[in-house]
């Protein structure tokens, strides 16, 4: 155990949210974590079982309501943004990329924008001065597309993703840039973490209904992979361990601010399923793609490595996340609920 702090983690539990609860609570932290509705037993549960789980204190909030937030930031060092999960859809149902720019501004960009805010303003009045916020590594894709990207230079154009719908992905590209001149006007130290494609062994048997872990499971049960045909594209990962860990070493490092991107790499599609049937020699192959194949996204990862956190390769990562799926987690539990 290293220490008796506390942090706030607002999202406790979700997929991200949850991996920082579990690897603060084994580091020793003293943790406040809020959620939409801490009646949900379904969740509430899970993050209550997990170890030294007496730190953890619970807490009902909505980020629209900036008071729910007054007391989980009560004595906290930090606050972990966690819960500004993408929304793919409108209020009555109306898919992002359908919309026009004024709905998708009102209904999917700026409730996001605003909860954010309103979770730092709180923080602002609570005298806290370390934010961490989860983003993603879609506010990183310049126009015209960078070979070599790093977290300082790129970003994406929020105009840009309006103009091609992509309203779910600019929500994240003007929550940051919001963030971050709110944080430097108050005297905020402030870090944000840029994950994308998480595998690993999540908390709460909800997560498992996000891919990697849907596909993975249907795989392993003789079923059909994620693609018909393999996707000349690339996609990026890390494990969700390895993801709370960066979340921790950005808050334990006074000197560390800024973007960082919390992926281990990017590997084709063809890798991925090529690693895939190592682990899993009886799985069904998509079709192979017959032009040739794209080069993977690449990182600049001087930033991240200078945080010091031993990140897994896929191979590891993979067989980790396959091995786990392969126990039936949470099947016990499910069945007695």
């Amino acid at each position: 155990m290293k220490n008796s702090k506390k942090i706030c983690v607002v999202g406790a539990s979700g997929l991200v949210g949850s991996s920082i609860v579990r690897h603060a609570l084994e580091e020793g932290y003293f943790v406040n974590g809020t959620l939409r509705d801490k009646s949900d037993i379904t969740k509430v549960k899970y993050l209550n079982k997990l170890p030294n789980s007496n730190n953890l204190k619970l807490f009902n909030a909505k980020m629209e309501n900036k008071k729910d937030f007054v007391n989980p930031m009560q004595n906290a060092d930090a606050v972990f943004v966690a819960c500004l999960i993408p929304t793919y859809k409108g209020v009555d149902g109306t898919p992002a990329k359908d919309m026009d720019d004024k709905r998708g501004y009102e209904e999917i960009i700026n409730p996001t924008v605003n909860g954010c805010l309103n979770i730092i303003k709180v923080a602002k009045e609570k005298g806290i001065k370390n934010i961490i916020i989860c983003s993603s590594t879609s506010s990183t894709n310049p126009v015209p597309p960078i070979e070599f990207k790093n977290e300082t230079e790129h970003w994406s154009d929020e105009k840009e993703q309006c103009k091609a719908k992509k309203y779910t992905s600019a929500t994240k590209t003007v929550m940051e840039k919001m963030a971050i001149r709110y944080c430097e006007e108050n005297d905020i130290r402030l870090s944000i973490i840029l994950p994308t494609g998480l595998y690993g062994d999540p908390v709460l048997p909800i997560h498992l209904n996000h891919n990697p872990f849907i596909w993975l499971k249907r795989v392993i049960e003789g079923g059909s992979p994620r693609h018909e045909k393999i996707p000349n594209d690339s996609a990026s990962m890390i494990h969700l361990r390895d993801l709370a860990k960066i979340f921790l070493a950005v808050y334990e490092n006074p000197s560390a601010s800024g973007r960082y991107f919390g992926v281990y790499k990017s590997l084709h599609w063809e890798d991925i399923y090529n690693e895939c049937k190592k682990l899993m020699p009886n799985m069904k192959m998509p079709q192979r793609f017959s032009e040739a194949p794209v080069k993977p996204t690449t990182f600049d990862f001087t930033r991240r490595d200078t945080l010091n956190v031993k990140i897994r390769n896929f191979s590891t990562t993979l067989k980790e996340t396959i091995d786990w799926l392969k126990t039936n987690p949470f099947s016990e539990e499910i069945g007695n609920e």
